[in-house]
């Protein structure tokens, strides 16, 4: 947990929207493990809840883009 006590030793992290599907994952999965071991104050835990629902969404994002690119690839083989 030290790294999350110094926000000067804290490096900045990515803006979400420039994220990966793996990225967001993996880094959600960070999150959500830093917050089950309980983060130092109650200011941490929000911005890191207030982060892993923006990953969430990010996911969820590239999930919904990646159906509509299956289904409309089925689309396209079911005209032919």
């Amino acid at each position: 947990m030290d790294h999350m006590t110094s926000p000067a030793a804290t490096p900045m992290p990515s803006p979400v929207d420039d994220l990966s599907y793996e990225q967001a994952r993996d880094e959600l999965i960070r999150v959500v493990s830093v917050l089950e071991q309980g983060a130092s104050t109650l200011e941490e835990s929000l911005a890191l809840w207030e982060r892993g629902e923006a990953l969430a969404t990010r996911c969820e994002e590239w999930l919904i883009g990646a159906k509509a690119r299956l289904d409309a690839a089925r689309g396209a083989a079911a005209a032919e």
